[in-house]
């Protein structure tokens, strides 16, 4: 196999395909990438058995052929090479020559016929969104996701099409997120859970321009994800997703209008008190035409006042404020509205037409002076 191609090119596909190098793993095969010039197009393939990521890069295939390099090596080398064409020549030993201008390297690849190639997807019934729709949509979520592998479909997201709208849900068991967007079209209803580190190297993968199209593939144990040169191939989280839908109740006996950005800085400046591991509270007392956030800790102690339009009912009620800033950060609006019932109870922080409800469960505490 003979090839050339610029370094830029040859760097980009090595990174978008690297996100699906495991970290650890007991088949060595598993720690490469594919470079794959058996056809017309220079293709570089990277599997973990969960996640299969394969994108395409520009340049010309002097002589046709397959090989398999060890994916942190390879990636390592051409990063550092000088920035411009990179000429790759294997034998039939599998050793492999990377030139660039003055420098040159030998590795040892293994047979591309050894490597775990993608699932065959058949591509039908694509679902349509546009690469900034899909990765606005992901960061909005997936900060609420389980972040261990003790409940498998904690750790995935819910995506729901019902007609033209899709639904992305996560939780991790002491908050929810829920985002619901119109699609271009109409779709058959469909459910599935989607591990949250396939959508969060997708994420770091796309453009995230708004013209440029995602078209995404479902079968019965995998998602394919399609675009620009590139596509993304994951397992599904089997099981029956959890029913939110009892737990999002529209009642409340009390309703806060508050400006995020104001309530978001407070909370971040109190939290400046917090040493990591600590799980103190934010405590919130409202009152008629204030809120009141209170915070102490070994370190000191902190409050604030925040100017807020109030119905219903005063409370007080305590939270874990990494839980608020982590909803609050990706909510894009300048007034939010929270809904609250009691201090036992969950609040909620959702728009009109709830195009994005947040759920978050409050923390016992200690009334501070």
């Amino acid at each position: 196999m003979k090839l050339v191609c610029a370094k830029a090119d040859l760097l980009n596909g090595l990174q978008i395909v690297s996100k699906a190098v495991p970290s650890k793993t007991t088949m060595s095969i598993l720690e490469c990438i594919l470079l794959d010039c058996s056809g017309t197009e220079i293709k570089l393939t990277a599997n973990d058995m969960e996640l299969g990521i394969e994108t395409l890069i520009e340049g010309t295939i002097l002589e046709k052929g397959i090989i398999a390099l060890d994916a942190k090596i390879f990636l390592d080398i051409v990063r550092k090479l000088p920035d411009n064409d990179i000429t790759i020549v294997t034998d039939r030993t599998c050793k492999a020559t990377i030139t660039c201008e003055k420098s040159k390297f030998n590795i040892l690849g293994k047979p591309g016929d050894d490597f775990a190639y993608l699932p065959d997807i058949e591509k039908r019934d694509s679902v349509i969104v546009s690469q900034y729709t899909l990765r606005e949509v992901i960061r909005q979520t997936i900060f609420s996701i389980a972040d261990n592998d003790t409940n498998r479909l904690m750790s995935g997201e819910l995506f729901e099409i019902n007609g033209d709208e899709l639904k992305v849900v996560s939780l991790d068991g002491h908050r929810i997120s829920i985002r619901r967007i119109l699609l271009r079209g109409s779709y058959a209803p469909r459910k599935v859970v989607i591990p949250g580190k396939t959508l969060n190297e997708i994420s770091k993968i796309l453009s995230g321009d708004a013209d440029q199209d995602v078209s995404i593939f479902f079968t019965d144990k995998h998602v394919l994800f399609e675009f620009d040169s590139t596509v993304v191939v994951s397992r599904l989280v089997e099981g029956e997703y959890f029913r939110i839908d009892q737990m999002l109740s529209s009642d409340y006996e009390t309703k806060v209008v508050i400006n995020k950005r104001e309530f978001l800085n407070c909370i971040d400046r109190a939290t400046l008190l917090i040493k990591e591991g600590d799980k103190k509270p934010i405590i919130i007392n409202i009152t008629d035409g204030s809120m009141e956030l209170k915070i102490n800790s070994a370190v000191g102690s902190m409050n604030e006042q925040i100017d807020i339009d109030k119905y219903g009912r005063d409370l007080m009620i305590g939270f874990n404020p990494k839980f608020l800033i982590d909803a609050l950060r990706v909510i894009d609006d300048e007034q939010i509205t929270v809904y609250l019932v009691n201090p036992k109870a969950p609040c909620f922080i959702r728009n009109d037409d709830s195009s994005y409800i947040y759920l978050i469960l409050p923390v016992n505490f200690t009334t501070v002076s």
